[in-house]
């Protein structure tokens, strides 16, 4: 009957040719009817999480090359999350998952997260929006984290399929209002429940007391004051209710243009510079109001531009330095480097990593940024002077170059508190639009721009090349960028400190109603246990040590020889096991950006910028501050590192990296197996843990009692186990594909001179 049906032809004698081929492997086969037999994973859902539409019998693939290997099971698709839950044991669901995610799992996608969508249908990818007509057999979701998730439906049922792809097109791409976000629908639900972490001594900057605080720890009391002229967003909804401005600056003043034209405080330094930001006025034709706004920005300007007692020097963020749309254009060449379907099409990109690496431009925008906080660091450093920034609505390069600023001068930034107090200070109190730039709502995609993200990336440049000066570690800023998808936290999923809290209650007109308590990304055991939140913290960090002056030099001297060793057995191991994925640009001389100075003293010419004019001709481009830079430099580079004082990064070629741990982490094939950062840490703290049993011996010789054995920090105990991709991931599969792909070398030369040279360094990779 089965091969009357197949063939469609009449009952002949002659027994038909069987026709059925079967393309299930026989460890598919095996692998379907252990789960049938199991009980079926639950699905865990969040306080206030609805579950939307789901598919059975999919198949969930490896990146594998031929993408036939994986496991089946179901794929769900709720108001936060898309999940796949298949195989238990297959997730590796044991004490080896050390680095778990409570909110987040392994094979859970944030609708917040997912980046592009795309379907296979004959073979051919597509991307997927809107109404389909047809639907995909194969299902391929890119993720912002860039992880890529490949699903095959051909054997899910058909009403099952367009369910599930329809769904998750619509709740991942549609516009949404801002009050649908499941960020609402969590907080409510979990709201009695809510309980925040007593360790949590981030200044979240929302009252008048945290401003003033900081005032006094960075001695800027007696040059600025804290004001609440904007208490209730009077003023402007733009700003925080409370801010910093000039001592001698009228408060009516801030009133007069909305905030617009007004010095704002971020922060002093101790010979008393200080750094403070500006936002432009509105442009305007009448000649009548342009008189009295250059009227306005001349009395502003006096009263901080002083001389000789206080000197100003202005940087037009907006005009003399790098466009959003030059961040977004270049984030989005570069992470396609990481969006890797399966093994063959990591191989092929690795003939021309160097140059889509350079084409990319990412890595260039990241050395200018750094090397503008350096020449703003010296100008306030050396020189003595305030810096003013200028930008449109001073909400986005800004807060990117003060906040880099900062944490070039003021030690207590580099701390994990002191971190997070800062992102709290210049990027959520300064307005920063995180919904927009993360186009959380995707209402607009010109307005996404990872400016955040950029920044991220530039602290992980200082955290790599001075590892001791920080108390968080680069899995810290790992999981600090990942958490800028997850919808529970409210502090990335706000435009501006009004707009929380008028969506909060706190600013609506039903006082009837109990304002929301939304959770912050600084409670780090919502997302993490504690056992976890150890990769967090930096076992090297070097706290100030409590010594007098005669004890300090050899301290530093010591302290910067521990580096050096450091540094060197690190790029040293680094050498011989990255062969496969390089992760910096050669040393070539870089694109030359146009030298850029700052603008002269005059108050014409500040004025004539905030009015939005053209300011070219205003541009001081002398080689003076060139030379400045350079000397100032050079001259902390040859000295020992104060950790605890200023820090500089190097901003040559190869010296600005590639962040490893998040753009490779997710790719088997790029992995080192027991190498990279992770193992030197790894001996260092067993040393660590050697020294502290030696010291309890001697402590219970003197003490005459049993000591407690102390725990070194279990995750990192067995090197052994670990990879250059941990804590995202152990052992992993090797790849079969060699480590040049030959097939695409051919017309360099002959194939078995390549393969002889490359062995070279294929046994360096099992280091």
């Amino acid at each position: 009957m089965l091969g009357k049906g197949v063939v469609g032809g009449g009952g002949g004698t002659k027994a038909p040719k069987p026709s059925f081929v079967s393309y299930v492997r026989p460890e598919e086969i095996h692998t379907n009817e252990k789960e049938v037999t199991e009980k079926e994973v639950t699905l865990h859902l969040l306080p206030g999480e609805q579950l939307l539409c789901e598919a059975s019998t999919v198949l969930k693939y490896v990146q594998e090359d031929s993408c036939q290997h994986g496991v089946y099971g179901r794929l769900v698709c709720t108001d936060f999350k898309i999940a796949f839950l298949g195989d238990d044991e297959s997730a590796l669901d044991n004490d080896e998952t050390q680095f778990k995610n409570k909110v987040v799992g392994e094979n859970d996608i944030t609708l917040h997260c997912v980046d592009q969508i795309y379907g296979v249908f004959d073979e051919k990818k597509k991307t997927l929006f809107g109404q389909l007509k047809k639907y995909p057999e194969k299902l391929i979701i890119h993720c912002k984290d860039l992880r890529v998730f490949q699903f095959c439906l051909r054997y899910t049922k058909e009403e099952e399929v367009k369910r599930i792809v329809s769904g998750i097109i619509h709740h991942t791409q549609a516009p949404k209002l801002l009050k649908r976000l499941f960020l609402f629908s969590y907080a409510t639900a979990a709201q009695n429940n809510t309980v925040t972490d007593p360790k949590n001594h981030t200044i979240m900057f929302d009252t008048l007391k945290d401003w003033c605080w900081e005032l006094e720890r960075t001695k800027g009391n007696m040059k600025y004051k804290a004001v609440s002229v904007n208490e209730g967003y009077k003023v402007c909804e733009r700003l925080p209710a409370y801010f910093v401005v000039p001592t001698p600056l009228p408060e009516e003043n801030v009133q007069r243009f909305q905030g617009h034209g007004i010095p704002i405080w971020c922060w002093s330094c101790h010979n008393g510079s200080a750094l403070l930001k500006m936002s432009a006025l509105p442009k305007e034709q009448d000649d009548g109001i342009l008189q009295i706004q250059k009227s306005f920005l001349d009395g502003v300007y006096k009263t901080i531009h002083r001389p000789p007692y206080e000197i100003v020097k202005t940087e037009d963020l907006s005009s003399n330095f790098l466009s959003l749309q030059e961040i977004q254009t270049a984030y989005s060449k570069f992470k396609q480097l990481f969006l890797i379907d399966n093994s063959t099409e990591f191989w092929d990109t690795d003939i021309k990593w160097f140059s889509l690496l350079e084409s990319s431009s990412w890595l260039d925008i990241i050395r200018r940024c750094l090397k503008k906080a350096i020449e703003i660091t010296e100008c306030m450093e050396a020189q003595n002077m305030n810096v003013l920034l200028l930008e449109e609505n001073a909400s986005d390069l800004c807060c990117l170059i003060s906040s880099l600023v900062q944490l070039m001068m003021d030690p207590h930034c580099r701390t994990r508190i002191g971190f997070q107090s800062l992102i709290q200070k210049e990027w959520v109190m300064g307005g920063h639009c995180f919904l927009d730039r993360c186009n959380h709502l995707r209402q607009n995609d010109k307005e996404e721009v990872p400016v955040f993200l950029l920044f991220l990336d530039c602290v992980w440049q200082l955290v790599h090349q001075h590892p001791p000066a920080f108390e968080f570690t680069e899995t810290y800023l790992t999981v600090l960028s990942d958490s800028l998808y997850i919808p529970i936290f409210s502090t990335f999923f706000f435009n501006s400190p009004h707009q929380k809290d008028t969506n909060m209650g706190r600013e609506g007109q039903d006082t009837q109603s109990k304002p929301l308590n939304l959770l912050t990304v600084w409670d780090w055991s919502v997302q993490f246990e504690p056992k976890a939140q150890t990769l967090l913290k930096n076992p090297l960090y070097v706290e100030k040590p409590k010594l007098d002056k005669g004890q300090r030099k050899g301290m530093r001297f010591k302290l910067c020889l521990q580096t050096q060793n450091f540094s060197l057995t690190e790029s040293t191991k680094e050498r011989a096991v990255m062969h496969q994925r390089q992760l910096s640009l050669p040393l070539t001389q870089s694109k030359s950006s146009p030298k850029r100075g700052f603008f002269r003293e005059e108050t014409d010419h500040l004025i004539k910028n905030l009015l939005g004019k053209r300011i070219s001709k205003l541009i001081n481009s002398s080689d003076e501050l060139q030379d400045n830079f350079r000397e100032f430099y050079d001259s902390w580079h040859s000295k020992p590192t104060d950790y605890h004082g200023l820090l500089l990064p190097h901003i040559e070629g190869p010296e600005i990296k590639v962040w490893a741990q998040r753009y490779l982490r997710w790719i088997p094939e790029a992995q080192i197996l027991g190498g990279s950062r992770v193992a030197t840490m790894s001996k260092l703290l067993e040393m660590i843990e050697e020294v502290q049993s030696l010291q309890e011996k001697i402590d219970e010789r003197h003490h005459s009692q049993q000591a407690p054995q102390a725990e070194a920090p279990c995750l990192l105990r067995n090197s052994a186990r670990l990879s250059s991709l941990f804590p995202f991931a152990l052992l992993q599969r090797h790849s079969s594909k060699p480590v040049l792909p030959t097939s695409g070398w051919k017309a360099l030369g002959d194939e078995d001179d390549l393969a002889k040279r490359e062995d070279e360094f294929v046994d360096l990779g099992d280091v």
